[in-house]
C-alpha cells in the first residue's frame, strides 16, 4: 500500500489565516541548511528567530505576491511580484530587530547582497519553494514547482530565484538556468537561477491536484 506522503495533496491560494505555519513550514525546512547557520549560529534559538523573520515576509507576500501550499501544509511557495519595485515590509527594520535581535545584521546582509543582483525588468520572485523535511522525496517540490511554472507562462514573465540546496538540478529540469554565483561573507555560496517563460507550456488547471508519483525532491528554500 502507498503511504499517504506518495500522493501530493491538492495545491490552493494560501489564506491569511495560513500566514503563521507557512513561515513555520519554510523556518523548519530552512533549519539545516548553511545558510540557516550562516544567520543565526545558535541552533537553540535559530528556528524561532527564523519563523519570526520569515513571518515577515510571508505577510508581505500576502501584499505583493503571492502564496500558495498544499492542503496538508507540508509544501508551498512564496512569491513577489516584481513588475515593478515594490516597498520593503512595513516598518522592517524595526520588526526584523524585534524579531532577530542581535542577528538582524546577518538578514540585512542577505537582503542586500540578493536585491543586487536580482533582475531590473519585470520578473516573479520566487523567493521560496519549501518542503517539510517529513515530506521530502514524495514529490513535492516538483508539483509545487510545476504549479508555478504553469502560472507564470500564462503571464509571460520570466521567474528568477535563489537556492543555496542542492536542488538546481530540480529547478534546471524546470527550464531555470544558473546565474554567477554569490558568496556571503564567511558564508555560504548562493545561487540564483532564472527561467524565461515559455507561453506554449501546456498549462494544467490551478488549485487542482496535479496526479503525482512519488519521486525524488528536495526542501527548496532561498
Amino acid at each position: 500500500d502507498s503511504s499517504p506522503m506518495d500522493t501530493v495533496p491538492r495545491i490552493r491560494a494560501a489564506r491569511w489565516a495560513d500566514k503563521d505555519a507557512v513561515a513555520a513550514l519554510i523556518a523548519d525546512a530552512l533549519h539545516p541548511s548553511p545558510l540557516a547557520a550562516w544567520l543565526v549560529p545558535d541552533p537553540a534559538q535559530r528556528r524561532r528567530i527564523l519563523a519570526d523573520v520569515l513571518a515577515i515576509w510571508v505577510e508581505h507576500a500576502m501584499f505583493f505576491g503571492d502564496i500558495y501550499l498544499t492542503d496538508d501544509l507540508t509544501a508551498a511557495t512564496v512569491g513577489f511580484h516584481r513588475y515593478r519595485p515594490i516597498p520593503p515590509p512595513a516598518n522592517y527594520q524595526i520588526r526584523l530587530a524585534d524579531a532577530a535581535g542581535p542577528r538582524a545584521d546577518r538578514f540585512d546582509i542577505l537582503e542586500q547582497t540578493l536585491s543586487l543582483r536580482r533582475p531590473t525588468e519585470p520578473h516573479h520572485h520566487l523567493a521560496f519553494l519549501a518542503v517539510h523535511p517529513d515530506a521530502q522525496r514524495t514529490g513535492r517540490g516538483t508539483a509545487m514547482l510545476d504549479h508555478h511554472r504553469s502560472r507564470i507562462d500564462r503571464v509571460d514573465l520570466p521567474s528568477w530565484t535563489d537556492t543555496t540546496t542542492a536542488a538546481q538540478d530540480l529547478y534546471a529540469r524546470h527550464g531555470y538556468t544558473a546565474r554567477p554565483t554569490i558568496t556571503l561573507p564567511d558564508g555560504p555560496t548562493i545561487h540564483p537561477m532564472r527561467r524565461d517563460p515559455d507561453p506554449g507550456n501546456d498549462a494544467w488547471p490551478l488549485n487542482t491536484t496535479r496526479p503525482m508519483t512519488a519521486s525524488r525532491s528536495h526542501d527548496l528554500t532561498t
